[in-house]
């Protein structure tokens, strides 16, 4: 966790990583609280652009590699992002062990991977490991925003959360053109369809 004194670091190093964090104290501020999950395919650029047009909400982003959350990092300190807070550990772990029940305002899953080889399937990001941990960490009414190029794994995820009674439909999110990731761009640039879907938590 960062050091009041010490603004150099955005990323949370969390003492127990099965202990659930206190973000009041992460994030030095009130505010409700947005998550990205799996900030690899977009190298940060979504998170960054949201956070600036954003400052009264804070924003926490997690990836499991060192590198991709030191660049996010660098990035943000350049441009005086105090609303950022970094998680560098397994996405699914991590929103379990360390995200405070009831806290997150709106989950970003953008592309996850889709691991397409029927033996790797369960490398899936989301599964209902993953869903019953997004679910207890939502608050009533918080959002969940997906977008994927994988037809298939699309089918998956909005099929799965349209048959779970805790959640119901909504408008899908368009994302704000500087807030694009770079996959989007490439994609939008090849003409490839983006599978979008956006659910609402309405059960406790």
């Amino acid at each position: 966790m960062p050091d009041s004194s010490n603004t150099t670091t955005l990323v949370l190093k969390p003492e127990n990583p099965h202990q659930l964090l206190d973000l009041g104290p992460a994030f030095n501020r009130p505010g409700p609280l947005e998550l990205e999950i799996d900030l690899g395919c977009g190298k940060g650029r979504f998170l960054l652009a949201r956070a600036f047009a954003s400052r009264e909400t804070c924003f926490l982003g997690i990836d499991r590699r060192r590198m991709r959350i030191a660049k996010i990092e660098r990035a943000a300190l350049r441009m005086h992002l105090e609303n950022i807070r970094l998680i560098c550990g397994e996405n699914c772990q991590a929103v379990e062990t360390l995200v405070p029940g009831g806290s997150v305002r709106t989950y970003y899953l953008f592309f996850p991977d889709p691991w397409p080889k029927r033996r790797h399937h369960r490398r899936r990001l989301f599964d209902a490991r993953f869903l019953d941990a997004v679910h207890r960490t939502l608050r009533h009414g918080g959002k969940i925003h997906i977008a994927t190029d994988h037809a298939g794994y699309f089918e998956i995820i909005s099929r799965t959360l349209s048959a779970d009674g805790r959640f119901e439909a909504c408008d899908a999110f368009i994302p704000a053109e500087s807030e694009r990731t770079n996959f989007e761009i490439i994609f939008m640039d090849q003409a490839k369809p983006i599978g979008r879907c956006s659910f609402r938590k309405i059960l406790p």
